[in-house]
């Protein structure tokens, strides 16, 4: 799992990038944990998938719409799925937004709530959804103003829940890159097998107590719920490939089926049995 600052450049002719992404995927999907400056609106039409927002991991069904704030750390949105996947991104730096009006209240608080990544529902996911399906084949100005009225609709929409309890410092995880970088790779090569704090910490060269409040601080969460995020995170693609339950929880570094059920649980509000039933692949 690397940290990357991604560089976002304006459409051709526009203030601000759509992308429009249409694949199908047969390998793993690649954390690609990155941040940038500009507002980030993610809209999946249909589907399902994980959504990695923050130190926020949950998976969605039938489909996904996202803001994320500014500076706000995230994956892309296909973690997860299998057959065809479709996601409409729309990224857009704050000085594009018409704040100076007098009208712009809602939006400034809805900027402001979407530090902590917002997911969208009900009749606001469907009509943001058609305007952001329209949106990609929009000459540039009627993309301006389509994209107001997206940001409209959410401002004044309460049908959302909150994705991180507190807000995830970019600043930190840059200033700690090349230690996490260590901690994140020993991690991704070792997550099958037992880890020990002590040999994690020696890593770093720091001692545990120390270890602990630097990741705890760094990244808002500790190092255990780092490991088991990273884990079941694993045991989601595994559990695409035809394996049965207790292999996922056994190559996953898991010890008990029972414990692997309740925790897989609590992060992705499924079981694995559900979450295998739904997670079918689109056709």
């Amino acid at each position: 799992m690397k940290i990357e600052y991604e560089i976002v450049r304006a459409d051709p002719g526009s203030s601000f990038r759509i992308i429009h992404h249409k694949r199908v995927r047969k390998t793993d999907f690649i954390w690609q944990y990155h941040y940038h400056p500009e507002y980030e609106i993610v809209y999946v039409p249909y589907g399902n998938g994980t959504r990695h927002v923050g130190n926020h991991l949950s998976n969605y069904l039938n489909g996904d719409l996202v803001l994320i704030g500014s500076n706000l750390p995230h994956s892309g949105f296909g973690i997860n799925s299998s057959g065809f996947h479709e996601e409409i991104v729309v990224q857009v730096h704050k000085e594009v937004l018409p704040l100076h009006l007098t009208e712009s209240g809602p939006l400034e608080q809805l900027l402001t709530k979407s530090q902590y990544g917002l997911s969208f529902y009900g009749n606001t996911k469907q009509q943001a959804g058609e305007k952001l399906m329209a949106i990609v084949d929009q000459p540039p100005f009627q993309r301006y103003l389509t994209m107001l009225e997206v940001f409209h609709i959410l401002s004044t929409s309460d049908e959302y829940h909150i994705l991180n309890t507190s807000i995830v410092s970019p600043t930190l995880l840059t200033k700690h890159k090349s230690r996490l970088q260590k901690v994140f790779t020993y991690v991704e090569q070792h997550y099958h097998n037992e880890i020990d704090i002590k040999t994690v910490a020696a890593l770093v060269g720091l001692s545990v107590p120390s270890f602990c409040n630097f990741f705890k601080k760094a990244t808002n969460i500790t190092f255990s719920e780092f490991v088991n995020q990273y884990r079941i995170q694993r045991a989601c693609i595994l559990l695409h490939q035809d394996k049965s339950i207790a292999e996922v929880c056994f190559e996953c570094g898991f010890n008990h089926v029972t414990y692997f059920n309740k925790l897989f649980k609590k992060i992705m509000n499924l079981t694995p049995s559900e979450f295998k039933k739904n997670m079918e692949p689109v056709t």
